[in-house]
């Protein structure tokens, strides 16, 4: 069993990042949870029979990962879960909307991986979850930063995988589909059938458990299907058909 002596997860104020703190927790992990909202941190470190650390941080701002490896020093395991998806087309996103979201959902898990990785390959231990999607394996029009950013998500997991294992740190993306979070309040457009937090987190653990951890594990069987599918499909009827299952009519 992956038992890191702390972690850090962010956007641990709610959804994901919640179930991720309570699992950990269980393991008898000491956590930082970092987040903007500071209420719900605290709440959540009041629930847990763990020593915590509240990190109240904008995590789309310039040189996050530096900031928030000064305040919170070295884990063992970093958990970049903070995200968030826009749903519409392109031209009717505000600009700035966009700049957010793809400096939280890109920008933030590169700079904090670069962070917080030294540390754990000069312990020769440690090990990083990056939140993907099942998004990140096709193009979706109605949702065309939030599928890209995780599509790089994915790509950037992946190699950091490979540059990793030799130093004896595991790096995995955690790619779950549709899933009963708060997500939906922003992105819109929930969909009927979704998963539970606790089913999406068991999956990376186990992923994290394992002696070889993958460079990447979906959450669900139907969803793992879905996303090697993609695979098979030419792009130009791929695209359309996924705008299609988002509510995009283009």
């Amino acid at each position: 069993m992956f038992s890191p002596k702390r972690s850090l997860v962010t956007g641990a104020s709610a959804g994901l990042g919640v179930e991720f703190a309570r699992v950990l927790a269980a393991r008898g992990s000491e956590l930082v949870l970092a987040a903007r909202r500071t209420d719900r941190l605290e709440e959540l470190a009041a629930s847990l029979d763990v020593k915590v650390q509240v990190v109240t941080i904008d995590l789309s701002l310039p040189e996050a990962g530096r900031r928030l490896f000064d305040a919170a020093g070295p884990v063992d395991l970093l958990v970049n879960n903070a995200g968030f998806g826009t749903h519409g087309a392109l031209v009717d996103e505000a600009p700035e909307r966009l700049a957010q979201e793809v400096a939280l959902n890109v920008a933030a898990v590169v700079d904090a991986t670069r962070a917080f990785l030294p540390s754990m390959i000069a312990n020769g231990f440690g090990g990083i979850v990056n939140l993907a999607s099942t998004a990140a394996f096709q193009p979706i029009p109605g949702m065309a930063v939030y599928g890209a950013s995780k599509a790089f998500v994915l790509s950037f997991t992946e190699a950091m995988w490979a540059e990793a294992r030799k130093h004896g740190v595991k790096v995995t993306a955690l790619a779950p589909g549709a899933t009963a979070t708060e997500f939906f309040d922003i992105a819109g457009n929930p969909p009927g059938r979704q998963q539970t937090p606790e089913q999406v987190i068991a999956v990376a653990m186990r992923a994290l458990d394992r002696r070889s951890t993958p460079p990447h594990v979906v959450s669900g069987a139907g969803n793992a299907f879905a996303a090697w599918g993609t695979r098979l499909v030419p792009k130009r009827l791929l695209a359309p058909m996924a705008g299609r299952i988002v509510g995009f009519r283009g």
